[in-house]
């Protein structure tokens, strides 16, 4: 039987699978407004056989979108449009969702990738980003502005009021983005953070904000909506953030009650020094995954079902996350499920397309017809 099929609990959530479909930004909000090409994008994707879906960074403040085409979570508005999308997927798919709440700090205010991904000026229509500490991403860029006490607390009440209409809509999940060189993860990192009051320096002071942060969010979420982390668990840079500390944190994020930690790395440094190659990133979801207990989610390359599957036999994660994967092979459960010997489900109007011989992929599926 395959281990990648079998179903698993995070928190109060129960997957029926053990592969996840991770955020992937679409840079296709209209002024932080979801638009039909996000019902198209995430009704793909709900409907790929896949255990769990999470949409994409949804900035919990307007400077704390990526772009101008960034999905916002700070108003009526973006919440009204955020829940007709969800609605419209959920009238045909009941793949669980989740949604990743985001704050970009440093790295906001840039342009779309494919306009070039730089950061763009306020007299273009950005806005002049905000950090833990005055120091750009690049050397080529102006400085960002360093957060201040109130800047602090605002953001901070941010992601609470983002928690709460996260609740609303109807995610069973909120996944925090510590990652890739975003703001929670500009303050864990040494690279990124040079403050000199209660949070920065030490282990402890960079890790203030961020787990501020969670410890606020956990408050706000009901006990039965799963919450997790995605971090990056090294910055693949001298001086910066590295895996040990990722298990530290893990274990503070854990005691205040983290469900699971999806284990992503770089994007901090402009100066990464990355080894790509397939699974490049899992032994990193181990170490955490040993150290701290915690379920975790194994991402970065793994693009074969017998990868996805040896992960889970193995013991090196809990749950496979895949997104560009996903984008280039919306089916790739499906395909995954017919190579090991699983089932998925899938929507009764593709049950026809069953292949001959694999009459067990969507379970009891009857394919008759006239």
């Amino acid at each position: 039987m395959s281990q990648l099929f079998t179903p698993i609990t995070i928190g109060p959530l129960k997957l029926a699978n053990r592969i996840v479909i991770a955020p992937m930004c679409q840079y296709s909000a209209d002024d932080g407004l979801t638009t039909d090409w996000h019902t198209i994008h995430l009704g793909h994707m709900a409907l790929s056989g896949a255990g769990l879906l999470i949409i994409e960074a949804t900035g919990v403040e307007p400077i704390g979108r990526i772009t101008n085409g960034c999905v916002g979570l700070y108003s009526d508005e973006t919440e009204a449009a955020l829940k007709r999308t969800i609605d419209s997927v959920r009238k045909y798919s009941d793949i669980p969702i989740m949604i990743q709440l985001a704050h970009a700090g440093r790295k906001g205010s840039s342009q779309r990738p494919w306009e070039g991904g730089q950061l763009l000026a306020p007299k273009d229509g950005g806005w002049v980003p905000q950090g833990p500490s005055a120091i750009p991403q690049l050397p080529t860029e102006p400085a960002p502005q360093e957060i201040d006490a109130a800047g602090l607390k605002r953001i901070r009440e941010a992601f609470v009021q983002a928690t709460k209409r996260s609740v609303r809509i109807g995610f069973e999940g909120i996944e925090l983005h510590n990652a890739h060189g975003y703001l929670l993860h500009q303050f864990l990192s040494p690279i990124a953070n040079q403050r000199t009051d209660a949070y920065g320096g030490s282990l402890a002071n960079r890790m203030r904000f961020p787990l501020e942060v969670f410890e606020a969010v956990r408050a706000a979420t009901p006990a039965n909506v799963s919450l997790g982390i995605r971090i990056s668990a090294t910055d693949w840079a001298e001086g910066g953030w590295t895996p040990e500390e990722s298990v530290e944190y893990g274990n503070a994020l854990k005691a205040l009650g983290c469900d699971f930690i999806d284990v992503s790395s770089g994007g901090v440094a402009h100066q990464q020094k990355i080894p790509l190659g397939p699974k490049y990133q899992v032994p990193l979801a181990t170490q955490i995954k040993k150290g701290t207990g915690l379920p975790t989610m194994a991402v970065g390359l793994i693009t074969e079902a017998k990868e996805a599957e040896e992960i889970i036999v193995n013991g090196e994660a809990d749950m496979v996350a895949l997104a560009r994967g996903m984008l280039y092979d919306a089916r790739w459960p499906w395909h995954a499920a017919a190579e090991l010997g699983a089932s998925v489900q899938a929507p009764k109007q593709y049950w026809r397309s069953q292949p001959r011989g694999l009459t067990t992929l969507f379970g009891d599926a009857k394919t008759g017809g006239r």
